[in-house]
C-alpha cells in the first residue's frame, strides 16, 4: 500500500540489496495490479524509490499488453549519480578498467549506469568485465553498466550487467540511460529502439520536458506461492 501513489514496489537484487528502481519489474507491477483489480484503470501511479512514475497501460480484452513509463529526469551531473569525476558530467570520459581504458558515459535514473559503446557487443566477456565497472572506486554506490552497439538510425543494441545480479536479459533503467547516452554523444536522436537478450524497449527523452519514457512488453510467466 501506499499514501502517495496506486501502489507500491520494493526491488531487490539477486544478492539480497535493495535496488532504487526497475524498468522491466515496474511494468510487470503495472500488468498484475490491474489484471488482478487492484488498481482497475489503465492510468497508474507507483511508489518506488526513486519517487511516484507514472504507467500508461495498452489493454486488450482484459489483458495489458504493453506499458509506456514516464522514467522521469535523467540525472547528469557527477555527484549526484554518484560517480568520482572531476568534471561536471561524464560524457565520453576515460576511465581504467578491466586492464584497458574505456570512454563512458554516466546517467543516473534512479539508479547509477555507465554506459560504453562498443563495436561489437556479442564480443564483450562480460563476465570478465562487468565487475570491474561494477565495483570501481570511481562508483561508490556500485554501478549497473551497458555495452551499447549502434546498429541503426536510433536502433541499438545492448547487454548490460546490473550491480547485484551479474548480466541480465534486460534492464530497463539501463535502456533509458543508454538511449540518453547515445543522444549526449550524438549517436542517436532522442528516439531510441533498444534491443535486448529478453526483447525490445523503444525509449524517448523528451527535449521540452527533459523526462524520459520507455515503452515495453509485460507477460505473464507463471504464479506460485513461496513458503
Amino acid at each position: 500500500p501506499s499514501d502517495r501513489a496506486d501502489c507500491s514496489m520494493d526491488i531487490y537484487n539477486a544478492d539480497g540489496s535493495r535496488a532504487m528502481m526497475c524498468g522491466n519489474g515496474i511494468r510487470c507491477v503495472g500488468k498484475y495490479v490491474y489484471e488482478r483489480g487492484i488498481a482497475k484503470k489503465d492510468v497508474l501511479t507507483v511508489e518506488t524509490q526513486s519517487g511516484v512514475k507514472t504507467l500508461y497501460l495498452t489493454v486488450k480484452d482484459g489483458t495489458v499488453t504493453s506499458v509506456k513509463v514516464n522514467m522521469g529526469k535523467p540525472i547528469l551531473k557527477a555527484s549526484d549519480i554518484p560517480a568520482l569525476f572531476s568534471s561536471d558530467r561524464v560524457v565520453g570520459q576515460p576511465l581504467q578498467a578491466a586492464g584497458r581504458e574505456y570512454r563512458v558515459t554516466c546517467v543516473s535514473m534512479g539508479n547509477p549506469h555507465c554506459v560504453v559503446f562498443v563495436d561489437d557487443v556479442d564480443a564483450v566477456s562480460l563476465e570478465e568485465v562487468g565487475p570491474s565497472f561494477e565495483f570501481h572506486h570511481m562508483f561508490p554506490q556500485r554501478v549497473n553498466t551497458e555495452f551499447v552497439q549502434i546498429v541503426g538510425d536510433g536502433e541499438v543494441k545492448m547487454r548490460v550487467w546490473e550491480r547485484g545480479s551479474g548480466e541480465t536479459w534486460a534492464c530497463g533503467t539501463g535502456a533509458c540511460a543508454a538511449a540518453v547516452a547515445c543522444a549526449l554523444n550524438g549517436k542517436t536522436g532522442r528516439r531510441v529502439l533498444v534491443h535486448l537478450k529478453g526483447g525490445d524497449l523503444n525509449i524517448e527523452w523528451d527535449e521540452k520536458t527533459d523526462e524520459v519514457s520507455m515503452q515495453g512488453p509485460a507477460e505473464f510467466v507463471f504464479d506460485g506461492e513461496i513458503r
